[in-house]
């Protein structure tokens, strides 16, 4: 599959065969468990204390005294320790020795970042993600390596304004939204939108430049994951790559 390598100009600059991962087997299916492992593999355990509502000198009376059977505190007919009674234990303690992580195979997960990365060349997924593609003459966008040195807010808004994304960074900007249900009070009030996302093969400061704008994200063509190409395990991501970061991603994740 050749492509045009676009300058931060917006011009085409050149022609380019893309590699091998860019033709991988579509499988949303791996790329949702291999997000789901990641996203996982963050949770923090939490649990009860295992003594809480154990610490009581409550003991069962036993039979004969037309009562129910529960123990009660002594020096008094309280009743403690059961699940029923008021501060006793609960019934089904969450633990934290529980493991929230999925796991997922090696090969299983650079398959499903290999079918992540094919995903972002097929217009139709990207478009159905939400992404505002249809202006764009190809998808992914590959730019020359200049862009990599960018460090100002205004010069990568020009850029991406020159490739045609912005607009996509403006429908990110403009969906962010207050969460509903409890989370708004557990530090997670706002829920926000992904834009672009910027693969480069080096960072020599484009994140300075391009952390500002909503919804982009960037990263180097080593660290790319399947969470960063499939945000909430939906792939095709509006993608942007270097032309160096394609070189790269030839022999990565095999």
């Amino acid at each position: 599959m050749k492509v045009n390598v676009y300058s931060i100009n917006g011009e085409v600059k050149e022609e380019i065969e893309l590699p091998a991962i860019f033709d991988e087997v579509y499988r949303p299916d791996l790329i949702k468990r291999a997000v789901l492992s990641a996203q996982s593999a963050r949770v923090q355990p939490w649990g009860n204390d295992p003594m809480a509502g154990k610490r009581t000198s409550a003991k069962g009376w036993g039979s004969g005294r037309g009562t129910a059977r529960v123990p009660r505190i002594k020096n008094g007919s309280k009743a403690a320790f059961v699940p029923m009674a008021v501060g006793g234990r609960k019934a089904h303690p969450t633990r934290a020795e529980k493991n929230h992580h999925e796991k997922i195979n090696i090969k299983e997960r650079r398959f499903a970042i290999r079918s992540a990365v094919a995903a972002t060349t097929n217009k139709e997924i990207v478009e159905n993600r939400g992404h505002k593609v249809a202006d764009l003459e190809q998808v992914p966008i590959i730019v020359e390596d200049e862009i990599e040195a960018v460090k100002t807010a205004k010069q990568t808004r020009e850029i991406f304004q020159n490739l045609g994304v912005y607009d996509d960074i403006l429908r990110a900007k403009e969906g962010k939204r207050i969460r509903a249900g409890r989370g708004k009070t557990r530090g997670r009030k706002y829920k926000k939108v992904k834009g672009p996302l910027v693969v480069v093969g080096e960072n020599k400061g484009i994140h300075l430049g391009a952390r500002n704008h909503a919804g982009v994200d960037v990263v180097v063509a080593e660290n790319l994951n399947a969470e960063l190409l499939a945000p909430g395990t939906h792939a095709g991501r509006l993608t942007i790559y270097t032309k160096s970061a394609v070189e790269k991603l030839g022999g990565l994740f095999q």
